[in-house]
């Protein structure tokens, strides 16, 4: 029977249909070019993934009508000591860069795959401050919102987990390799409004400043071809990630980079502002796929020798991230909130 064939369009960020996945010959593609695109700028975008449209426009509808609501509304619904939500403002977030910048120009709702666990079972999830062991608030208008919220998660979910076993072919290990290590994962999803720039942005003010993301992945969906999302390539050179109508953007974060010793890069991203007098709102939507809080993550052995696994200092998933987060957000870890 005739393979079908897998469609890759080449480039700093390249367009991968993942189509053929369900083929052994495809997957073996697949992988082939997400080594490629993990090994130079650590983004890729996929078509063909099987997440319903319906469900994505009912995402970016129904939390663009939550953004739209009274400040009363939303602020009642406010991120808090101890709980995930609603956000005015966004975090700086070019504190990996060891600077400080304005605040990011864009309101942010997030909430956690842990968040609507008992207070009981969000404890256990370790015993230092991570952003997992924050409880969900719902919204109680528009009335499908925590519906929609829960059925995007898990759809995002299902498609994560099937991008680590082609990330383990990728980089030539069994194909369930991670498998055991995300089976109780603590992933976060959020929501940026970029609203209406009224106002001249200060200096070096952007939607979103540029950072690196911390766990394994990032599926990102982008409801506009307005566009705004850069990738650094090289020292200096911004690339533009076009916007392709249906497709998830998809990037590395700072774990897997150590997972693979920096085989595959974790790269500097962010958001810039629209062109003067371009009063345009936009959504952008990261699921931030993150392991088992306890899973223990080592350098992989085949990309190392013993001399540098023995010198690095990882203990567990949580604890990493964890560390990073209150680095990042030394003045107050309960300031933490998703970026991208």
């Amino acid at each position: 029977m005739e393979q079908q064939a897998v469609t890759v369009i080449e480039g700093f960020v390249p367009v991968i249909d993942l189509s053929s996945r369900d083929t052994e010959h495809g997957r073996r593609i697949i992988a082939d070019a997400i080594n490629t695109a993990c090994r130079t700028s650590g983004f890729f975008t996929i078509v063909g993934h099987g997440v319903p449209t319906e469900l994505i426009d009912r995402m970016c509808s129904t939390t663009r009508e939550f953004f739209l609501l009274p400040e009363t509304a939303r602020d009642a619904v406010a991120h808090r000591p101890g709980v995930s939500g609603f956000r005015r403002i966004g975090g700086s977030t070019a504190h990996s860069l060891d600077q400080k910048t304005p605040p990011d120009l864009c309101e942010v709702f997030s909430a956690h795959v842990t968040g609507d666990l008992s207070d009981q079972e969000r404890a256990r999830l370790g015993d230092y401050w991570a952003s997992w062991k924050l409880a969900n608030v719902w919204p109680r208008f528009p009335v499908n919102f925590e519906r929609t919220w829960h059925e995007y998660m898990a759809a995002l979910t299902h498609l994560s987990a099937d991008l680590m076993r082609l990330f383990a072919l990728a980089l030539e290990l069994d194909e369930r390799f991670f498998d055991d290590k995300f089976d109780r994962h603590v992933s976060s999803i959020a929501v940026n409004y970029y609203y209406p720039q009224q106002r001249t942005p200060l200096p070096g003010q952007l939607r979103r400043g540029e950072h690196t993301d911390w766990g394994s992945l990032t599926i990102l969906y982008q409801d506009s071809d307005r566009g705004g999302l850069q990738v650094r390539q090289g020292a200096n050179q911004w690339c533009d990630v076009p916007t392709i109508p249906g497709g998830f953007v998809v990037n590395i974060g700072d774990l897997m980079a150590l997972w693979t010793v920096g085989r595959w890069a974790s790269t500097m991203h962010r958001v810039v502002n629209p062109p003067p007098g371009d009063t345009s709102a936009r959504l952008s939507i990261p699921f931030f796929y993150l392991p088992n809080h306890d899973a223990v993550v080592h350098p992989i052995a085949a990309f190392t020798d013993s001399g540098d696994q023995d010198s690095i200092d990882v203990s567990t998933a949580g604890q990493w991230i964890s560390r990073k987060m209150q680095k990042t957000f030394a003045a107050d870890p309960q300031d933490y909130a998703d970026a991208d």
